[in-house]
């Protein structure tokens, strides 16, 4: 798919090595469809007649947009606080161990915090968490097919090393692609580039070295000094800055981060989902939830959608992040007729 767009010799110095660092496999073993979805209606053409012409009607290469001041945790800050002035009840640090179904209904969820674990009534349930996690969590069990379908996911770790530097921004960008093998890194972060109030200090800059990885890498495992010294000396081989300048550090990391698109990943995402549309009170969004590489944005679109179902609309879900934007209400019979067909199969 890459080389048909943007030739052997672009994708032989930059998508291959890159998209290598990125998922740990051969862009072989890797399906069209995510770089469909990551590179949307972008070629080597379009993106030389943009970059001449300053036009810009490709999704992948948008160059101005909106972002929180203080980062995108801001918007979740406010998104608790109107759940909270609704008299809405948010749990922090609340893991769900079990989900309890009778049937084609689930009755409740059993949540685990600091003081216990306890059991959730409810009406309806949206479920975000990965569905190779999902479908080990309910019970009774679906099929044993459905759960040999979820064992078949893949999944990408990642982390990410922020460094602080004594010194002015490195670069310009908001963040840059680094494909060279020499070094791990995969892509740096200049956070000063998205907002001037994520680092007030002019005398400094804030870097965030992001690193593709497995849990099982030795990478994932490392002490988290050894991390900022490795990525301050990162730096310094990209000559962008001395490992001199790194005043401190901080590590985090996040499992599970990408869903992995291998060549098992679609006929395991088809089954599990045959399953869950049997169940009538329960929805799975955003990007594990659906396993899907959606973005922010489009994550957020399907939690907003799960929600307007809910209350009587008739969305579409699994057509948030395809080839064709989907932003509009899907024929009422279409959705209809997908889950009475789903529940048909079920009972039968």
């Amino acid at each position: 798919w890459v080389i048909n767009r943007f030739g052997g010799r672009l994708y032989m110095h930059f998508f291959r090595s890159y998209t290598e660092k990125v998922w740990g496999i051969s862009p072989k073993q890797i399906q069209a469809d995510w770089a469909a979805q990551r590179i949307k209606n972008l070629s080597l053409t379009k993106a030389v007649w943009n970059a001449l012409t300053g036009s810009n009607d490709t999704t992948s290469l948008i160059d101005k947009f909106e972002y929180p001041r203080q980062g995108p945790g801001m918007m979740w800050e406010k998104t608790v606080d109107r759940i909270r002035e609704r008299d809405g009840r948010v749990h922090m640090n609340a893991y769900v161990k079990k989900i309890e179904r009778e049937g084609t209904r689930v009755t409740a969820a059993v949540v685990e915090t600091a003081e216990g674990s306890h059991r959730v009534e409810a009406d309806h349930f949206v479920n975000s968490m990965d569905m190779r996690t999902l479908i080990h969590s309910f019970d009774p069990p679906p099929p044993q097919h459905v759960i040999e379908a979820a064992n078949n996911l893949r999944f990408r770790d990642f982390l990410i090393v922020g460094l602080i530097l004594d010194k002015p921004d490195p670069f310009p960008d908001n963040w840059i692609y680094i494909h060279s093998g020499d070094v791990q890194v995969g892509r740096i972060q200049n956070f000063r580039a998205w907002s001037r109030e994520m680092v007030p200090n002019d005398n400094q800059s804030s870097i965030g070295m992001e690193y593709f990885c497995n849990q099982s890498d030795e990478i994932w495992n490392q002490d988290d000094a050894e991390l900022i010294k490795m990525a301050g000396k990162e730096l310094e081989a990209l000559n962008l800055a001395s490992a001199d300048d790194v005043a401190d550090g901080v590590v985090i990391r996040q499992p599970k981060a990408y869903p992995v698109y291998d060549t098992e990943y679609k006929a395991a995402v088809d089954t599990i989902c045959e399953w869950l549309f049997t169940l009538e009170n329960f929805v799975t969004i955003g990007r594990n939830g659906q396993h899907r590489y959606n973005n922010q944005d489009h994550s957020m679109l399907t939690g907003m959608y799960a929600a307007r179902n809910i209350l009587g609309a008739h969305y579409d879900l699994w057509k948030v992040n395809v080839e064709r934007a989907y932003h509009e209400e899907m024929q009422r019979d279409e959705h209809q007729a997908k889950t009475a067909q789903a529940r048909e199969t079920a009972e039968a």
